[in-house]
């Protein structure tokens, strides 16, 4: 596809840190004038508050058929680059090796707008015209939790007004297939702190202040049992089970475990999970996952302090019906419960789940369009992961679907980052594939 490869260096060369709010403004102009030069008219759109970073809107109305709107959902924001000594050449130099293209945001998410962008150009100089009215969301908070795209929703509605969604990424597995998920995942991230003597002390006092360390393991232990279940009151309560449809497509998922513990370096599953229970898992069943834990010394050698302090970031993946305002009312009762009500409870980020039904037309539409693309696809009830596709749901009441060119192993968040540039192509037809089908 011409200019691919040289507009995603041009975008990978632009920083755009979301967590360190670093060139967010910069690459969504560069965003909406690569836009422009490809054919859609581009805006880049504020809220009243215009320190926050801005989204960048995309249209092209179709002569052809003016009734149908598909909208694609991006984020130009990426993830840091740290720890920057462990890549091996500069994080944002969008150098091309081979059959690969590195870089932070060279899968997450920019290689993935591109390949949209790209099908769109394609189609304009190709006929003129696009099969069906086209519009874009570009957004720049979504590596930090997409905090205010439901603000960037609701002021936008009538703009972003569409008929489906197609979701900012999709993996690709180790035999080349695309997998087309049908849902995420909700979150609830928060921090609890603990707090023992008003400085750090002697670790001889240990007889007589209490460690804040001790307090939030101890209190943490009330959370999760060995197996990953968690152990809060009424946590599963709302929590929606599969259908019989889902269980049935679960089931069918390739999943190859020797593989994917080969490379995160597991010898078990939690739960000592095989089979079908490894799928169900990862699409479908809650976490509660100890994101970091933070608190005295971890310097080089010895140094004997009991800490004035302890944090620890926690992620709850939610599933549908769970409600992350109401989960975290039952976290707080549950460590005031427990005794533990001197630990601070902050959120951080809540997001509910969503799922689009498998019955769904724009289901078999893109999975078409994904076959003929790529050749073969896979169909997963649900991403792992997590993002901000309820909100899509609920305001824009528009069916969401993932897919997309991102390879399982392309080391996105990590040092090394990169993208596949024959799986850019094939996903640059897939979308304009997705956008006749649509159409019709």
């Amino acid at each position: 596809m011409d200019g691919l490869v040289s507009d995603l260096q041009a975008l990978i060369k632009q920083p755009s840190v979301s967590a360190k709010k670093t060139g967010l403004v910069e690459c969504a102009n560069l965003v909406a004038s690569m836009m422009q030069r490809s054919g859609i008219n581009s805006e880049v759109l504020y809220l009243d508050d215009k320190t926050i970073p801005p989204i960048v809107y995309g249209e092209v109305r179709s002569r052809a058929n003016p009734t149908k709107t598909l909208l694609f959902y991006n984020h130009y924001d990426v993830q840091p680059e740290d720890p920057v000594e462990l890549w091996d050449d500069d994080p944002f130099s969008g150098k091309v090796d081979g059959n690969k293209i590195f870089g932070r945001g060279s899968a997450d998410d920019k290689g993935e707008l591109i390949t949209r962008i790209k099908a769109v150009e394609y189609c304009l100089k190709s006929t003129g015209d696009v099969p069906c009215n086209v519009k874009f969301m570009v957004e720049g908070e979504e590596e930090i939790g997409s905090v205010h795209v439901e603000q960037y929703l609701e002021k936008y509605k009538e703009k972003l007004a569409c008929d489906g969604v197609i979701w900012e990424f999709g993996y690709v597995d180790a035999k080349e297939r695309p997998v087309i998920s049908l849902g995420m995942k909700g979150l609830l991230y928060v921090e609890l702190l603990a707090s023992g003597p008003v400085r750090d002390a002697h670790s001889s006092l240990a007889v007589l202040i209490e460690n804040p360390a001790w307090r939030l393991v101890q209190a943490l232990s009330t959370m999760r049992d060995k197996n990953g279940r968690v152990l809060i009151k009424d946590w599963y309560r709302e929590a929606r089970p599969f259908t019989k449809q889902e269980l049935a497509a679960i089931a069918k998922e390739p999943f190859d475990v020797q593989e994917f513990k080969q490379e995160y370096g597991v010898k078990k599953f939690v739960n000592n999970a095989k089979g079908t229970g490894v799928k169900k898992a990862l699409v479908g069943m809650p976490t509660c996952n100890i994101a970091g834990f933070d608190s005295g010394y971890i310097g080089e050698g010895a140094k004997t302090v009991l800490p004035a302090k302890a944090r620890v970031k926690i992620d709850f993946r939610l599933i549908p019906g769970m409600v992350p305002e109401k989960q975290l009312a039952r976290l707080k009762k549950h460590l005031k419960d427990k005794g533990f009500s001197d630990i601070e409870v902050r959120f951080i980020h809540g997001e509910a789940a969503a799922r689009t039904p498998l019955s769904d037309p724009f289901v078999k539409m893109v999975q078409e369009a994904a076959e003929e693309s790529f050749g073969s696809s896979v169909t997963s009830v649900s991403s792992a992961g997590t993002g901000p596709m309820y909100s899509f749901v609920k305001v824009l009441q528009a069916p969401c679907i993932s897919v997309g060119s991102t390879y399982l192993f392309a080391r996105i968040h990590s040092p090394n980052e990169f993208a596949r540039i024959d799986l850019l192509n094939k996903c640059t037809k897939c979308m304009a594939r997705i956008l006749e089908k649509f159409s019709a």
